[in-house]
């Protein structure tokens, strides 16, 4: 294990849903003394793989599934999948934040963990005074801290409130402290989830620079979750696919992304429906000019989707929008409507939104769906639910090999000087 960080073997994670007793004292007590010997809980029932999409039967669910992989030093590892696949399960595993229900983990050296916001900080504290409980936290001697001090606190940008108990902090920043201390602090392995999603955008590209400054400048080992795909392609030298609590498949960022891409179109709907009272949308499909609903539409062809939804009083002042990103979760661009324009009163409403032909290049997209009070209240937002295909029809694209042309063809006026 001289060049290899981390080596997981036969690593299965079961949570119980529901009541967690066995239902009798002297189970329970069968159950507790044979934990404490380190052996299998004898109570444990064959459990489902965690399917979000289906309904299961068992109240045991396997987050993760005899799982096995080896990371080497100095390798940054992009951990892609879908809510639900796995991802913060393992990395809370590798942190030691929780434990396995079966497996073996090696690891080698000390780990940083950024899993969420304000991780191993304690609230009463200030700044300063938690940059040196998480430096403790990581066996570092007081003077190891002091030198990086200065650069910790230059990178999150809060010198103003070093000093000042976190628990006062915003959500951005207790995610700038948390990321420059787990950074610059001197762990050999580097664990990330997706909490980099709180900072605004010139601090995520920060943060992907340090990310990539870690693993390629100074050989640390660096676990990153992210939906984020171009994040993935700019800062990983590989990827691990999780689906279900499974691995797909571990190595080229490239192909990862690709598998993972087919993962999430493999049941790509085409219609959204829900009746539970309290829900804002009710009804969505995308269908043609001619109403008829699909997943695949030429570039010549315009989009329409239809949208069904049941009015409030308290947001008849609010907004409607859609969000259309591409496979690699890019938003490409959105649009939104005030209510106040659809329908002049309370009850259900209806609307169609067109996306105009010869806009969308050849390619796969989804639709994310919101209603709410600007810079107030998100009301509802629906997320991957509306797949489509593009198809190349007749138009000049086959001509660029596959070449990046992004995802919007605009056709400029071109005059002659």
């Amino acid at each position: 294990m001289s060049d290899i960080a981390i080596k997981v073997e036969n690593l299965s994670k079961a949570y119980q849903l529901g009541d967690f007793g066995t239902g009798s004292l002297s189970s329970d007590l069968e159950r507790w003394w044979a934990l404490t010997r380190g052996k299998e809980d004898p109570f444990l029932k064959i459990g489902e793989i965690n399917d979000r999409v289906t309904k299961g039967t068992s109240d045991v669910v396997w987050s993760l599934k005899d799982i096995s992989f080896e990371i080497n030093e100095g390798d940054a590892v992009g951990i892609i999948g879908r809510n639900g696949a796995g991802k913060s399960t393992l990395l809370k595993i590798l942190s030691r934040v929780t434990s396995p229900t079966t497996g073996n983990i090696k690891i080698k050296g000390r780990i940083a963990s950024l899993l969420e916001v304000g991780t191993g900080f304690h609230p009463e504290l200030t700044g300063r005074e938690n940059i040196f409980l998480n430096g403790a936290i990581l066996g570092m001697r007081k003077a190891e801290i002091k030198k990086h001090f200065d650069a910790i606190v230059d990178f999150s940008g809060v010198e103003r409130y070093v000093d000042t108990p976190v628990k006062r902090y915003s959500s951005g920043m207790y995610v700038r402290l948390a990321f420059a201390v787990a950074a610059h602090l001197e762990s050999e392995i580097l664990i990330i989830d997706e909490v980099l999603a709180v900072g605004d955008a010139e601090f995520q590209k920060k943060c992907l620079g340090k990310i990539g400054e870690v693993s390629k400048g100074e050989g640390r080992t660096v676990l990153f979750v992210s939906h984020n795909m171009g994040a993935v392609i700019k800062t990983c030298s590989s990827a691990m696919v999780l689906n279900n609590g499974c691995i797909c498949t571990v190595g080229d960022v490239n192909e990862g992304i690709k598998v993972y891409n087919q993962i999430q179109t493999v049941n790509k709907s085409t219609s959204y429906c829900n009746n539970n009272p309290g829900k804002v949308f009710r009804q969505i499909t995308i269908q043609d000019e001619h109403n008829i609903i699909k997943s695949e539409f030429g570039y010549d062809e315009k989009i329409d989707l239809c949208i069904k939804f049941d009015i409030k009083q308290d947001f008849l002042n609010g907004n409607v929008g859609i969000k259309v990103l591409d496979i690699m979760d890019r938003c490409v661009f959105t649009s939104e409507k005030k209510i106040s324009e659809i329908a002049k009163t309370v009850g259900g409403a209806g609307v169609l939104v067109s996306i105009p032909p010869n806009l969308l290049t050849p390619g796969g997209y989804k639709v994310t769906f919101a209603v709410h009070i600007p810079n107030i209240v998100l009301i509802e937002l629906i997320n991957d639910i509306i797949y489509f295909d593009v198809l190349e029809t007749g138009s000049e694209f086959y001509l660029f090999s596959g070449a990046d042309l992004g995802c919007v063809f605009v056709n400029c006026d071109w005059k002659l000087l």
